[in-house]
């Protein structure tokens, strides 16, 4: 039973939900006088062990929590104390995140790409750095998947939480409690009440592996037995005698290079001095800036061919389903890309006539969430042909003119299966504007993606490339040939939103009587990803609460305590691109004459 129950005043902040609770402390969603949302930290003095507290008395996650200042760092906003039940404890409020923990994305993905792996694993790291480069060092002591959110306000930037077994390094051993750590992720040394710099980038060594192969790395499927921790420990510890293996499935995986298994190796050695020194090294690793050799080698060239022959016969897939009908609201969009695409798709005779040939691209451009992947794969439904999808951890790799190799090889499988929509996802990524940077095999794998996209429409193939930084991508993409037709997904509008809603809340238990124009209105600059979050919130409610239906103050309490992924600066950000690319200028005179008619 929570200690504090909803609307119940703690100081100047108002409890919205409880979120979790664990042996020494519970943690809440609170707001202040203005509305704004924080998570909530409440400690209880009674249940915290000696060694939570500093020399002075204090809790010492606040006390670092407090120096804590970096964007891949929670953030404290406030502390404070409070009677509770004749009890004493201490509070922290931390900044809200609108987003997820990594346990929740792997448990809904099973497991990440590489280039989405190796993001997460960057942003940890940075964050160590600070943590480890303080004037008193501070060690985290769990890094694991459950204490990393994605912020999904800021590009899923990796945020590192809960510092409860965070320690100042000149603390000593005895300051160390271990009990409740997940043992798949501690340091050899930790078992022993040891802690270094080296312990955390051990873990940041199980998160990436973690985040690759779904489990961590000599992981025991303990389950049925009886053993007590003693047992389990040293299990682990003879397990990890062995060399760091890679699961069957996923050993011949395309875009899995030796560079990054020697890495993990490192990063998860037994003895401290083979692991990463520092998190800058484990960075410089990652960006492939220094090699890394710790004796895993690449399969033979035989080996290596039957892997891509086996993804090639994979090929892209046929994709069935509704099309168009699906896509709340865009109306606009769907005209314009029935008219440009799929009428000249149906009716080729008259479109040679015409002399009318297929577009070899399409941008889909916008702000971030608002559907451009969903929508990419309702347009292959309309034309009912293969779909693609290609990210940019797919066209990657450490070796001189490898990536080239991969994104022919892609091109390939799109044509012999034609007519194929690829989706190029993220395409900011992987076509980058070869002015600002100064790589060689990135400008290859630029050029080769402009030279596979020239005339790709005479072979059937279609490509879509969506993005939120169109203003990253190379200018030879974008012209004619290329990426020519080029679409604005915008931010949901009302009657969207109202039909977003309408499609969450279909097949869920519903109570009467909910007020969609309601919820549309309340919903201004939220997203279809921010939808769906606030839908998914409100059942998350009714299972807790042991309810029967989710009801509309439901909805509104996961309104409340959900921030819109977009602000005002962030739209007009985009509609400045968009007027850019449809050449709309503005001048000083235009906006006086448009102001003085309104």
């Amino acid at each position: 039973m929570p200690v504090l129950s909803k609307n119940q005043q703690i100081g100047k902040y108002t409890v919205v939900f409880p979120i979790k609770a664990s042996t020494y402390a519970e943690t809440y969603r609170v707001k202040d006088a203005s509305g704004k949302i924080y998570f909530m930290k409440l400690f209880n003095y009674a249940k915290l062990h000696r060694t939570q507290f500093d020399e002075n008395g204090e809790v010492l996650e606040i006390k670092i929590s407090q120096q804590l200042y970096h964007p891949n760092l929670t953030s404290l906003h406030d502390s404070g104390e409070v009677l509770l039940n004749n009890q004493k404890m201490a509070f922290a409020i931390y900044d809200f995140i609108s987003g997820e923990t990594v346990a929740e994305k792997t448990a809904r993905e099973q497991r990440c790409g590489v280039y989405d792996a190796k993001q997460i694993v960057l942003g940890v790291l940075e964050g160590v750095k600070f943590l480890h480069s303080l004037p008193t060092p501070v060690i985290h002591n769990e890094l694991t998947i459950q204490n990393v959110m994605l912020d999904m306000s800021n590009d899923n930037l990796s945020k590192i939480i809960d510092f409860g077994y965070a320690r100042f390094l000149n603390q000593g051993h005895k300051a160390f409690q271990k009990d409740g750590l997940n043992p798949f992720y501690m340091a050899p040394e930790a078992f022993n009440g040891i802690f270094t710099p080296q312990t955390d980038l051990f873990e940041i060594g199980v998160m990436l592996y973690h985040l690759l192969f779904g489990i961590p790395p000599y992981f025991l499927d303990l389950s049925g037995k009886q053993t007590n921790y003693d047992e389990m420990v040293d299990a682990i510890i003879e397990k990890r005698r062995q060399p760091l293996s890679i699961p069957a499935a996923n050993a011949d995986m395309y875009d899995l290079d030796e560079q990054l298994i020697n890495i993990m190796a490192k990063a998860t050695a037994s003895n401290v001095d083979d692991r990463f020194q520092t998190a800058d090294e484990f960075i410089k690793a990652l960006k492939g800036e220094v090699v890394v050799d710790m004796g895993y080698r690449k399969k033979s060239n035989q080996t290596q061919a039957k892997s891509k022959a086996k993804a090639k016969s994979a090929g892209p897939n046929i994709k069935h389903g509704n099309g168009f009908a699906d896509v709340a609201g865009m109306q606009h969009l769907k005209e314009q890309l029935q008219s440009d695409v799929i009428d000249l798709l149906k009716n080729p005779e008259q479109a040679k006539a015409l002399g009318i040939s297929l577009p070899n691209g399409l941008l889909f451009y916008g702000p971030p969430g608002c559907g451009k992947t969903y929508f990419a794969e309702k347009f292959a439904e309309e034309l009912g042909c293969n779909y693609l999808y290609v990210k940019c951890s797919d066209v990657a790799s450490p070796y001189i003119h490898g990536g080239q190799e991969k994104i022919a090889a892609i091109f390939d499988q799109a044509r012999e299966n034609a007519p194929t929509i690829l989706f190029l996802d993220e395409v900011d990524a992987m076509i980058t504007d070869r002015s600002k940077q100064d790589n060689v095999s990135m400008s290859g794998e630029v050029n080769e993606f402009l030279a596979q996209i020239n005339n790709c429409g005479e072979a059937g193939v279609i490509v879509i490339a969506a993005t939120n930084k169109p203003k990253n991508i190379d200018e030879a993409a974008l012209r004619a040939g290329r990426l020519e037709l080029k679409y604005y997904i915008p931010q949901p509008d009302e009657a969207t939103r109202r039909a977003l809603f309408e499609i969450n809340l279909k097949n869920r238990a519903v109570d009467f009587g909910i007020d969609y124009d309601k919820l549309a209105q309340m919903t201004e600059n939220y997203v279809s990803a921010d939808i769906k979050l606030i839908v998914d919130q409100a059942a998350r409610l009714v299972f807790r609460r042991k309810m029967d239906c989710i009801t509309m103050d439901l909805l509104i309490e996961a309104i409340n305590g959900t921030k819109p992924s977009l602000t005002k600066d962030i739209i007009k950000q985009h509609e400045k691109i968009r007027d850019e690319f449809e050449g709309v200028k503005w001048d000083a005179h235009v906006l006086v004459s448009i102001k003085n008619r309104i």
